[in-house]
């Protein structure tokens, strides 16, 4: 484990940039964009929002067409590419201090924004993430609870901490080291990625809790236990890779 890359304050937060990735979302994506564009963020913070269609076939890019302003930046995959990909995709566009992952299918809300905040403008964190097991939540299924736990479990003893929830969509960021990091995923092991990468770094996770509205399948989540397997593939492949 290598020490921290850097041991001064965190930048100024003057902009939260927020990427959504979105595949086939036409029925929650205009009403999460209406939440996120009514959060009352602390007085100074500009918001940006970054939305990437991963190549949707549902009418959702329709639907984006028109929902595109000042603050609202849309950008279109030609195919679907995965959830990693259409990640970095959004991250290469962001321009603010901090860029937050919002899944754009209503399980996470956007009030618990100012909780993720909290910890970075208080000069605590470089890192947030935002736990699905500390706080309100609808829950989730037996089985999709003993993956989340045991992926956070591998990665406690793997990288030497206590997360609670590696696999949140909530991952509040220093956008240099997003950059630093090089992410490559594309799939739904992108969260792993990113926490190993942030873990080996030496850089500690700062979690706050928040309330969670869980969909499964038949609602039209989309991870499945294969992506349960790549994400362990990850944390192991990252943890022992130079």
């Amino acid at each position: 484990m290598v020490a921290p890359d850097r041991t001064d304050a965190p930048p100024k937060l003057r902009k939260l940039s927020v990427v959504v990735p979105v595949f086939n979302e036409r029925n929650t994506v205009v009403e999460v964009l209406r939440r996120m564009r009514a959060v009352d963020l602390p007085d100074g913070i500009e918001r940006e929002i970054v939305v990437v269609d991963d190549g949707s076939s549902d009418g959702t890019r329709d639907v984006l067409k028109q929902l595109g302003d000042s603050t609202v930046r849309v950008v279109m995959h030609d195919y679907n590419r995965g959830k990693g990909a259409a990640v970095r995709t959004g991250f290469s566009h962001a321009t603010g201090e901090y860029v937050l992952i919002q899944d754009a299918d209503l399980e996470y809300d956007p009030e618990d924004w100012p909780k993720l905040l909290n910890p970075v403008l208080r000069g605590k964190a470089r890192v947030v993430y935002g736990s699905r097991f500390t706080g309100e939540r609808r829950n989730m299924l037996l089985l999709h609870w003993l993956g989340n736990r045991f992926l956070s479990m591998t990665t406690n003893v793997l990288f030497n901490t206590t997360l609670s929830d590696m696999e949140t969509c909530y991952k509040l960021l220093e956008r240099q080291l997003v950059d630093d990091l090089k992410l490559q995923s594309d799939r739904f092991d992108i969260e792993a990625e990113i926490s190993a990468k942030v873990l080996k770094r030496g850089i500690r996770i700062y979690e706050v809790p928040i309330s969670f509205s869980g969909r499964e399948i038949s609602e039209g989540k989309k991870i499945t236990w294969r992506d349960g397997l790549s994400a362990l593939r990850t944390l192991v492949k990252y943890r022992f890779q130079d």
